[in-house]
This record gives C-alpha cells, sequence and structure tokens, in this order.
C-alpha cells in the first residue's frame, strides 16, 4: 500500500523512479543522454522552481521567501493584526483573506466573538483587505475557491493551509510570520528537502481521499520521513485522482508534520480554475526531465483500504477490515496508548462499544476543509439515499465547506438526501476540528472526516472528569456506517451507484456578501474595538543572565499545541493575551498557570526597579548558590521567567497562543529533546523566547527546579553550538543546553524580547 524508499532518487519524465545506489547512474545512463549531477537534478523539483521564484535573497541555500497571498481566521487573525500595527502597519501589501469560521456561532463570551468579526472588517477596510463574514466558508475552501494559482504562494496562520493540488504551495505558520509578510519582510526558511510522494494505480470504489491521506501518514509520521520537507505528488496515479480527491489528500499532509506540498497539474486543475472564473490562474507544473528527491513514498493506490485513524493520534491508522476483525485486541491497544496521552487521570475505554462482536460509533461528522468538499459530500448522499441513521443514540451532521458548495447540493438533491436519512445539515464552520461544535456524550466515540482527533479536540475536559474521543475516517465510511445506524462499516463493503454530479461555483455568492478591499485601504477608517480586545503586555530584552524555573515537565512522546494551550470555548479570549493566557496548560497541567506566575513577580520587581527576593522567597537561597560562583549575577543584569520541558513539544495547530501564553505568563525559553514542527519553533521564537535543546535521556533537572544560565545574552550574540546552564542546588550542576541554526533576525528578535520590539527597535 505505502512504502518509503531507504534512498533518496531520481524521477525520468516525471514517471520512472531510479532509486540513489550505486548502480543509479548506469540505469540512467542507460535511459537518458545527458545525466543531470545530482544536485542539478534536485533543481528540477516542482518545488524548487516555486521557491526559486519567490526567494528575495539571491541564495537558494538560505531562502528569504515573499508570498503573493495571505490567510487567516477569527482565533489568529486580531492577534496578528495588532501586532502589525504595534510594528507600524500601514496597509496590507498583498491580498490578506481575514475569514470568520472559527468563532463564527457566537455562542460564548457576550459580544466579544462578534466583537473580532467587526474588528477584522474594520481592518480590512482601513488596511485594504478581503473579509469572509461568518457561515461564508472555511479559510481552506475560500482559499482553493478565491486565492490559489499554480506556481504561487500562500501564508495562512492555520496549519492546515495547503493547497498543493492547486499547484500553489503553500505553508501554515504562526501569526508572526504573517505580521512579517504584512511589513514587506520575509520568511526565511533554509531550502528544505523535498520528497516525492509517487502515486500509481486508482483507487477502488468507496476508497477515499481520508483513506490515502491516513495511509500516508501512518507510514510516515512517527519515522518523522517529511518532517519539515516538501511533498511533492508525482506519478501516473495522479490523473486517477479527481481535483477534489487531490485537495482531500492534499489537507491532511499537516499531519506528517511536512512544510508544505506541490502537484502536478494537468487538464482536471485547469478545468477547476475554469469552473472558478480564474483560468488565468492555471498552468502545467511538472518536474523536469530528471528531479532529484531525499525521499520517495510510494503509494499503490489500487492497494488502499478504507482507513480509521484511532484515538489519539491521525497516525494511529489500521484499516477497517483489519479493526474489525480484531476489535478486542485493537481496541486494547488503542486503550494502553491513550494512557500515556491522558495522563492516567481519567479511566477511559473503548471495548464497551462492541455489541455482539461489532463496533457502535455515538456521532458521525462530516465537516471543514477535509471532509465538507463537494465531491465528498456528494458521495456519501448517494450512500445514504432511501437510507435512515435510526433513532437510537447514532447521529450525524455534515458541514458544507462554503456556501457555494452548499448550494450545488442543495440544487443536486444531496442535501434533501442526508435531511430525509435523519442528517443534519449546517453551515460552513471549523467547530467539529478544534472542539466548539458536536461535542459527544461523556465516554461517547465520534467517527469524523476532519483533520484531528487528538485528546479534547472534540470538546471533552479531561480535567473536569469528561472523556470523549475522535477517530478520523472518510466521508463514504462514515456515511456507510450511518446507513449500518452507527456500527462501523467500510464503503467498500455496501453497494452504491455513484452519481458524480458537475460542479458548477457560483461567484455571485462572494461577490454579494464578501467585502474585497485589496487596493483600496482608506487610513480614515477607524478599527472598532470591543472590550475583550487588548493590546499586547510590555516584554522585556533578553537579560545578560538568567534564571529559570521548571514550571512544567511533560513526557509524553509528542505534545500537541491544544495541550499548551486549549482549543474550543477558550478560543473566544484569543484576542485578550491575558484572558486566554489563563487557560494555558489548563487540560495537560492545571498548576502551569499559577506556578508560572509566582516567578513573574521576581521578573516584574526587576522591571519595576525593586528587589525580586522580596517578591519570591524561595529565590533567596537560590541566588545565595549562583553567587557562590558567580558574584556579580544578580546586580542589574539578571532576569526571572519560567519554563517548560516536552519530549516533542508543538504537533498540531499553527496558532502562536500556544508560545505568546506562555510568554505573556513569564515564559523565556522551552526545553525539548527536539520540536514537533518549525512552526512551533518560530512562533516560540517570534515571542522572544529561547527554543532550547537537550540531549535524550535522564534529565539533569526536574519540576519545580531553578536552572541558572550565564552569559546567555552573550551567548546569543556570538551565536555559542552550546550553551552551559547549571540546575541549582546546594551547589551548582553544570549541563548542556543548544538552540540549533537561528537566522540573524531571529537571533535579534531573541535578544529584543520579541517580533513587537524587534520592529520597534
Amino acid at each position: 500500500m505505502v512504502q518509503l524508499y531507504k534512498n533518496g532518487a531520481y524521477l525520468i519524465n516525471g514517471n520512472e523512479l531510479v532509486e540513489d545506489t550505486q548502480d543509479a547512474a548506469k540505469i540512467l545512463a542507460s535511459k537518458i543522454k545527458n545525466v543531470p549531477s545530482k544536485e542539478d537534478a534536485a533543481k528540477n523539483t516542482m518545488a524548487y522552481g516555486i521557491l526559486k521564484n519567490h526567494n528575495t535573497s539571491g541564495n537558494m541555500e538560505k531562502l528569504q521567501i515573499k508570498f503573493d497571498r495571505l490567510t487567516s481566521h477569527d482565533i489568529t487573525f486580531v492577534g496578528i493584526i495588532q501586532t502589525a500595527r504595534a510594528s507600524g502597519l500601514e496597509k496590507f501589501p498583498v491580498p490578506y483573506v481575514l475569514t470568520n469560521c472559527h468563532n463564527s456561532l457566537c455562542a460564548v463570551g457576550g459580544t466579544i466573538n462578534e466583537d473580532d468579526h467587526m474588528f477584522g472588517l474594520s481592518c480590512a477596510k482601513k488596511y485594504g483587505g478581503i473579509y469572509v463574514p461568518p457561515h461564508q466558508a472555511v479559510i481552506h475552501q475560500f482559499a482553493r475557491e478565491m486565492l490559489a494559482g499554480c506556481g504561487r504562494m500562500i501564508l495562512g496562520s492555520d496549519s492546515h493551509t495547503r493547497y498543493g493540488a492547486l499547484g500553489t504551495m503553500a505553508c501554515g505558520e504562526g501569526g508572526p510570520e504573517i505580521v512579517k509578510q504584512l511589513l514587506s519582510k520575509t520568511y526565511d526558511i533554509n531550502m528544505p528537502g523535498v520528497v516525492a510522494i509517487y502515486l500509481t494505480g486508482k483507487p477502488a470504489k468507496g476508497v477515499g481521499p481520508q483513506d490515502i491521506a491516513l495511509a500516508i501518514i501512518g507510514a510516515v509520521f512517527e519515522k518523522g520521513y517529511v518532517k519539515n520537507k516538501v511533498m511533492e505528488f508525482v506519478g501516473p496515479g495522479v490523473a486517477n485522482l479527481s481535483v477534489d480527491y487531490r485537495i482531500g489528500v492534499d489537507v491532511m499532509t499537516t499531519e506528517t508534520t511536512c512544510l508544505s506540498s506541490i502537484w502536478t497539474t494537468d487538464s482536471q486543475v485547469k478545468e477547476f480554475y475554469d469552473i472558478h472564473g480564474r483560468p488565468e490562474e492555471y498552468k502545467e507544473l511538472n518536474p523536469g526531465e530528471v528531479a532529484y528527491y531525499d525521499g520517495v513514498v510510494y503509494v499503490d493506490l489500487d492497494k488502499v483500504k478504507p482507513m480509521i485513524a484511532m484515538p489519539f493520534h491521525p497516525s494511529n491508522t489500521y484499516t477497517i477490515e483489519e479493526l474489525n476483525a480484531n476489535l478486542e485486541d485493537i481496541l486494547a491497544d488503542v486503550e494502553k496508548k491513550a494512557l500515556v496521552s491522558l495522563d492516567g487521570k481519567i479511566p477511559f475505554t473503548l471495548r464497551d462499544k462492541i455489541r455482539n462482536g461489532k463496533l457502535y460509533v455515538e456521532q458521525g461528522v462530516i465537516a471543514g476543509c477535509a471532509g465538507g468538499g463537494f465531491e465528498n459530500l456528494c458521495d456519501a448522499a448517494d450512500i445514504l439515499k432511501g437510507k435512515n441513521i435510526g433513532a437510537d443514540e447514532f447521529s450525524l451532521s455534515v458541514y458544507p465547506a462554503s456556501q457555494p458548495v452548499y448550494m450545488e447540493l442543495i440544487k443536486n438533491g444531496s442535501i434533501s438526501a442526508f435531511m430525509q436519512s435523519g442528517a443534519t445539515v449546517r453551515t460552513a464552520f471549523c467547530g467539529p476540528c478544534f472542539g466548539a461544535g458536536d461535542v459527544p456524550a461523556n465516554n461517547g466515540l465520534s467517527i469524523r472526516h476532519s483533520t484531528r482527533n487528538f485528546p479534547n479536540r472534540e470538546g471533552s475536559k479531561i480535567t473536569s472528569g469528561q472523556i470523549a474521543s475522535v477517530a478520523l475516517m472518510d466521508a463514504r465510511s462514515i456515511a456507510a456506517t450511518a446507513a449500518n445506524k452507527g456500527y462501523l462499516t467500510a464503503a467498500t463493503d455496501i453497494d452504491v451507484d455513484y452519481s458524480k454530479p458537475k460542479y458548477f461555483f457560483d461567484k455571485s455568492i462572494y461577490d454579494n456578501r464578501v467585502y474585497n478591499g485589496v487596493d483600496k485601504a482608506d487610513p480614515s477608517v477607524d478599527v472598532k474595538f470591543g472590550p475583550n480586545i487588548k493590546d499586547w503586555p510590555a516584554m522585556s530584552a533578553l537579560p545578560e543572565n538568567m534564571v529559570l524555573k521548571v514550571v512544567s515537565e511533560i513526557h509524553d512522546p509528542v505534545t500537541t499545541t491544544d495541550e499548551l494551550i486549549p482549543s474550543g470555548e477558550t478560543s473566544s479570549y484569543r484576542s485578550n493575551p491575558l484572558g486566554l493566557a489563563e487557560f494555558t496548560l489548563s487540560r495537560k497541567d492545571p498548576e502551569y498557570v499559577g506556578r508560572a506566575k509566582e516567578i513573574q513577580k521576581a521578573q516584574k520587581a526587576v522591571e519595576s526597579g525593586n528587589c525580586p527576593l522580596d517578591e519570591v522567597a524561595e529565590l533567596k537561597p537560590v541566588m545565595e548558590t549562583v553567587n557562590k560562583t558567580y558574584p556579580d549575577a544578580g546586580k542589574g543584569n539578571i532576569g526571572f521567567g519560567s519554563t517548560i520541558f516536552a519530549v516533542k513539544p508543538g504537533d498540531g495547530s499553527a496558532r502562536e497562543q500556544a508560545a505568546s501564553c506562555q510568554k505573556v505568563l513569564g515564559g523565556w525559553a522551552n526545553i525539548a529533546n527536539e520540536y514537533a514542527t518549525k512552526r512551533y519553533r518560530s512562533n516560540l521564537i517570534n515571542w522572544g523566547m529561547l527554543p532550547f535543546i537537550i540531549d535524550a535521556g535522564e534529565l539533569p533537572f526536574k519540576n519545580l527546579d531553578y536552572i541558572f544560565i550565564p552569559g546567555i545574552r552573550k551567548a546569543v550574540e556570538e551565536k555559542a553550538a552550546v550553551i552551559k546552564a547549571y540546575v541549582v542546588k546546594d551547589e551548582l550542576i553544570e549541563f548542556d543546553l543548544k538552540i540549533g541554526d537561528l537566522t540573524d533576525d531571529e537571533r535579534k528578535i531573541i535578544l529584543d524580547g520579541c517580533l513587537i520590539n524587534f520592529y520597534r527597535n
């Protein structure tokens, strides 16, 4: 089904692979006249060409990218624009879309959600942006319909910013990277590796894009095979996938931890742009005659079966056939793995879902940027025609990804089929993907065609004794399960004729409702502020020396951004930095906030000219020990703050709040064995936090210990490879920390204390 090459490989004429072994040169010479060097062949990937066209540095090893278009949604755009305003924003330099698809229900926190929407509209008018009102479209569907273009690059403040199937290289990053683009700065990265995703064959009837995506994620995630690399989809199998299928696979590439994606384009992609009234955005994209890739993920589409990703990660994959045949064993294994994610804080079982030898689920959801596409919903409706979901616990809800998609589903009868079956149809909304909609009952199991199934993504609260879980599946198998009244069923196990109606896009829906202020910035417009929209608090520059208190220690194999700052209803406070920070680690380590605030008192005392030891009494013996070896430390040259340790933090969402909430509570650093994603590490840096790395193994410190780092400012300035640190006990116990590669600007941002200070300076 999916095979990973051990070596890199050459791709000849977009079809034939030659693995980079000792015989590679001989094989290549037998097939083509002029064999390029590996270095030249690497320049023949589609990714290299697009990056070169957007690079402003003149150095293809050290990229400085300017994007064509930007996107944000209503959990992120307020903080982004507030940061940009504080840094000197005058107008949006490129088209910038503000969608309202995350907090569009406006159900929690009084007026504060709609206040943020009005903030967004006023900023679109003042700075020249595009404002998409609530319920019109989820962020990525609008970008596909109205922003994508072959050869373009788009940056979005949402991790699932992926439009590679439409010939667009797109990246999801934290808000500060959007700020840099708004200030006409650049996205600075080393040239990423490029991995070929070689598709061959054709999916069986009933196999959908989520099945293909989950098969790939299950194969590559744990190995880190494509981490921070570009996934380039090539091979003869691409032509056997409709554009909607390609989009469905593409959006899920985020869950592999890759940097971005790009696909070859063809007449089907051209038709997509024609249908959407933007034929000028199409051009054919293919690798050169011989292209070199750093690795290959070989996918035989013929062999892909309906898949399921069990709680609590998209990489925890099985075929539905395998799961149904081994229910007891697999569910027991899933429960065992869940103990790690849940820290044993709450009883969790799935084996109570077995009824008469079958797995019963309480809920199905087809939604958002992954599931709410036209073809997914048409196929699901065909499965449900003439059937019903029953009147028991099982429920099914469907969210078309945009109003244009919704309208076509009404016209072709799909909406009627859903409603007659007992399913409910909702508006374009991302809530089911991050815990703000369709929250199951306690102990419930939900199957969803959405993007993630991390703990709490469905809205349960472990700290309140509530637990539910999500398994990811394709829309077709969810519909088959619904037709079977909640008993897990693969779409390949049912007989159905898929009608495959043609899609017609009605742009007037957006023309009549979406505000388009591109090139129409009006400085006279006043920005509308609601009472919950607060400025960022002042942040200090990096001190000469630093004392850190470890206030949380997390040993899970991976820590998600949702565990660092929960989504769901907490997101209503996203425009109030201090208000949102109260929720930091609340579902993982509820004592974190109090501990961080306590040590922050010392830093606030320093900033106000008072004695930090008077504010935090437990610092007195700490400084006494430090001063035995460093007698000058503490005389106007030291800072105090908190840090957390996590094995591998930052998987999941691009939300900058995972870092900024730590910062506003006095966080100066994270310490990790590695960072799960580039975007989380970038968020730390942009908020002036040190992304420390420590070698795997037994830690020299434990939770609540103090760490002293002498000369930290000098170490950052001088680009020290290793930084000497000490655990403060009765004596100083030395150990080493690393920061990893930083650009010159990233060093300055850390030295200045955050991106806002960097631009002010």
